[in-house]
């Protein structure tokens, strides 16, 4: 567990070490962040019949930094960003990070990445850039029913999870080992499938965090461990690394000790850096502390 800014924690870890990566970055509300510098480097241009993207005149239309899915990717950054000001102070911060988590990630690994509707039809127009189109694996809609509920048109009650794979021929998917769900209506079923019931589709019911129940910590946005266990059930084995750099209450690690994985989580507020030494007390988890010259 580390304490500080996750992107220079993310610069020092080895490539191709995480078989999942889970991510809950702060959702964008308008509040200015300092976006860092993004220095990249050109690289070959892939063939023409790569799929890739990349210009088959082989002339590079964009002076600058490439995606990872070819050259067109600044174009598609260029535009897209365009339609929201306040989107791309929000790239701007997510940007660098999540090119690190591509680097990070295994080549059979599976990124997850939680948004919300505000800005999550922005980040799947870029992260098919970044990762390419054919990686994009699924949009999970986590759906809750809890909370107050606004009379001036629908209220939200959903999170939209985009989920990417490294390569899209070689991902890891355990379909057996994911927590099942109950069948709606059981009596259309066989009684042993009803009682073992069925595996969970890209709609994800389940409540949020109970503000009085057992699990939880009293960080503010807490979120519940049977959403990313379902996550690490079905993309890593046991053994695997799991990653999460916005790591909050920790809820990622907690899953990811149930089902004995490894696993590696970063965040600088003090606050969540308590709540994980309380919610981790008596476990064999290294803690390691802001850099001096951070403090």
């Amino acid at each position: 567990m580390f304490e500080g800014d996750n992107l220079p924690v993310l610069r020092s870890l080895p490539s191709g070490t995480f078989r999942a990566i889970t991510l809950d970055p702060p959702f964008n509300t308008g509040r200015k962040r300092r976006a860092e510098e993004v220095r990249g480097t050109r690289v070959s241009p892939p063939p023409a019949d790569s799929g890739t993207g990349a210009d088959p005149g082989g002339q590079d239309p964009v002076e600058g930094r490439l995606g990872f899915a070819g050259r067109r990717y600044e174009v598609v950054r260029q535009f897209t960003l365009a339609f929201d000001d306040r989107f791309e102070e929000y790239w701007g911060f997510l940007e660098p990070r999540l090119e690190e988590v591509w680097r990070l990630l295994a080549d059979n690994g599976t990124l997850y990445l939680h948004l919300d509707y505000r800005e999550v039809h922005y980040a799947k127009v870029l992260l098919d850039g970044l990762f390419g189109r054919e990686c994009f694996l699924h949009e999970i809609i986590w759906a809750y029913d809890y909370g107050a509920r606004t009379k001036s048109r629908w209220p939200a009650k959903h999170d939209n999870i985009l989920v990417y794979v490294k390569n899209p021929d070689r991902y890891v998917f355990n379909a057996e080992a994911v927590d099942r769900e109950p069948y709606m209506a059981p009596g259309l079923v066989t009684p042993e499938k009803a009682a073992l019931g069925k595996l969970p589709t890209d709609t994800w019911w389940h409540t949020i965090v109970s503000p009085t129940g057992k699990e939880r910590t009293g960080y503010p946005t807490q979120k519940p461990v049977g959403i990313v266990r379902r996550m690490i059930q079905a993309s890593t084995n046991p053994g695997d690394w799991v990653l999460d750099c916005f790591a909050g209450s920790g809820t990622a690690g907690a899953a990811a000790l149930e089902l004995g994985r490894r696993f590696v989580m970063i965040d600088e507020n003090p606050e969540a850096i308590d709540v994980m030494r309380g919610r981790f007390a008596g476990q064999d988890i290294l803690f390691v502390p802001r850099p001096a010259t951070a403090r």
